[in-house]
């Protein structure tokens, strides 16, 4: 038996997938128990006990001046924020990607200038867009628009250009116009694409969005982090980070479950 052919079976694979988190939890207790016993008031490593106490006042204490609770404002926020911006960016980009994958002509035009948009670094435009759209909520939305988008419509533009040119013939044999070759033959493959270039985008996404919330936001998991970095308050960082993390866990999977029940035929059901 050849290591390349061994299938671990769906409960096999959550245990091996879960080992390398439960080794990263154990050796972290262990270094966090050790700084404490050297210098109790340690700020670095906090204790899962310090974590507990110092996210109990954002999770169920309401903030005396707003009167919300922190930690789930925080959240609600930039999942709107992102939400949005996703939303946006698979929109645009089904839009643009069909008529540069369809069309030859468009993507003649059309594909260099996506190119050079796509390699220019999203982070360095932040400025400009808070200088353009304010310190608002749309100068965050537009810098993941601007970052994610690109990428999803070169991908989605590539994989429509790569559809069998036999398929486009024996729909044009059977008197398809370019809407239906469009509608009928390229979208329908298309859309899970697009869904696993959202995935893909997702930690980009992120990304981009706590960089924005970092630099002028008054709400926002980005911005709580940032904010309390100055007090080095590792026993709200880290929670805050392990929460972005199960957020994105949580999206990654909603999305491939999706694509999973609506496009059962792209990941080889019945096969």
């Amino acid at each position: 038996m050849r290591w390349v052919n061994i299938r671990p079976r769906r409960r096999t694979g959550w245990l091996l997938g879960s080992l390398p988190l439960l080794l990263v939890a154990i050796v972290y207790l262990f270094a966090s128990a050790a700084r404490h016993a050297e210098n109790p008031s340690d700020k670095l490593l906090p204790t899962p006990g310090a974590m507990v106490e110092a996210m109990h006042g954002l999770l169920a204490q309401a903030d005396p001046l707003s009167g919300r609770l922190i930690f789930w404002a925080d959240t609600v926020a930039s999942l709107e924020r992102l939400g949005l911006a996703l939303g946006i960016c698979a929109l645009s980009a089904l839009l643009v990607g069909m008529v540069l994958g369809v069309l030859p002509a468009a993507r003649a035009t059309f594909g260099a200038f996506v190119t050079t948009i796509a390699v220019i670094p999203p982070i360095a435009l932040l400025p400009v867009l808070f200088i353009v759209f304010g310190l608002g909520d749309t100068a965050k939305v537009a810098l993941i628009v601007i970052g994610v988008t690109p990428f999803l419509i070169r991908d989605l533009a590539d994989h429509i250009t790569a559809i069998p040119q036999e398929q486009l013939i024996k729909a044009q044999t059977l008197g398809a116009s370019s809407w239906q070759l469009a509608l009928r033959v390229a979208l329908p493959q298309a859309l899970p694409r697009l869904i696993a270039g959202i995935r893909l985008s997702l930690g980009p996404a992120w990304v981009y969005l706590i960089s924005a919330e970092a630099i002028a936001s008054d709400v926002g998991l980005g911005y709580r982090i940032f904010l309390v970095r100055r007090y080095l308050s590792m026993d709200i960082i880290i929670p805050y980070v392990a929460w972005i993390s199960i957020l994105a866990i949580l999206m990654d999977v909603a999305l491939a479950q999706l694509s999973k029940r609506a496009f059962a035929w792209a990941h080889g059901a019945g096969r």
